[in-house]
Parts: structure tokens; sequence; C-alpha cells
């Protein structure tokens, strides 16, 4: 992590906001907008994935980071799971939903491969001084 020096610099974070942008998209472009709980269920999961990212990040710590990006991996799986039923109801089509769930699936994967690199890694964070 030595070149990353704030979260926006992040390749997870900013694929995490496109994501959240593309939902935003969602809502106001279609009928979901009108399913008021689904909405914002969708809202906040798809905020929620960015938004740990960053609030681990800002940790200054390899345990506290780890631990907000599963939360912020978690919330990948529960906003496809989302999908599914926006996808059930008739708010976005077939084609639609298989590019955001492919996205979504490229987002976990890629959290996870960082989250097994900042397990493997001998730094730490500052929050501890040491390497």
């Amino acid at each position: 992590m030595a070149t990353i020096e704030k979260f926006e610099d992040l390749e997870i974070w900013q694929l995490a906001r496109e994501i959240c942008d593309d939902m935003f998209k969602l809502i106001q472009s279609t009928s979901l907008g009108n399913d008021y709980a689904l909405r914002d269920q969708i809202n906040r999961s798809s905020g929620s994935v960015m938004d740990n990212i960053a609030e681990g990040f800002e940790r200054n710590g390899n345990k506290e980071f780890i631990q907000f990006l599963s939360i912020s991996k978690a919330s990948c799986g529960e906003l496809r799971s989302q999908l599914y039923r926006a996808l059930d109801r008739k708010y976005l089509g077939k084609a639609l939903f298989e590019k955001y769930l492919e996205k979504l699936m490229l987002e976990s994967k890629k959290i996870s491969s960082f989250i097994k690199y900042l397990n493997q890694s001998e730094y730490k964070g500052s929050k501890y001084n040491r390497p």
C-alpha cells in the first residue's frame, strides 16, 4: 500500500463508487423509485460498499481495515440479492441485471484479493507503529 495515500486511490473504492452511481441511475430511471423499501435498501447497501472501504482505510490499521472490507464485501452480496428482487419485480431487464451482477461479482473478488493481500502483508498500518 506504499503508493496509496488516500482511499480515493484504491481501485476497489473507485469501482464501488461506480456501482453506487449505477444504482442511483437505476432508481432514478425506473419504477424502482416507487418501491420505497427496496429502493432504500439498494441505495443503502450500494453506499455501504464504498463507505466501509473508506472508513476502514481511515482507521490506519490492517486489522480494522480488513474488518471493514469484510463488511463492504457483505454489502456486495446484499446488493446482489436485492438486484435479484428488482429483476423478479421487473424493475430492470435481464441484460442490465447481468451487467450489474458481473460488476458486483468483480468487486467482491477484488475486495477478497485485497483482504488476502493485507493479511499477508508485513505492514500493519501506522496505528500500530510497526512495519
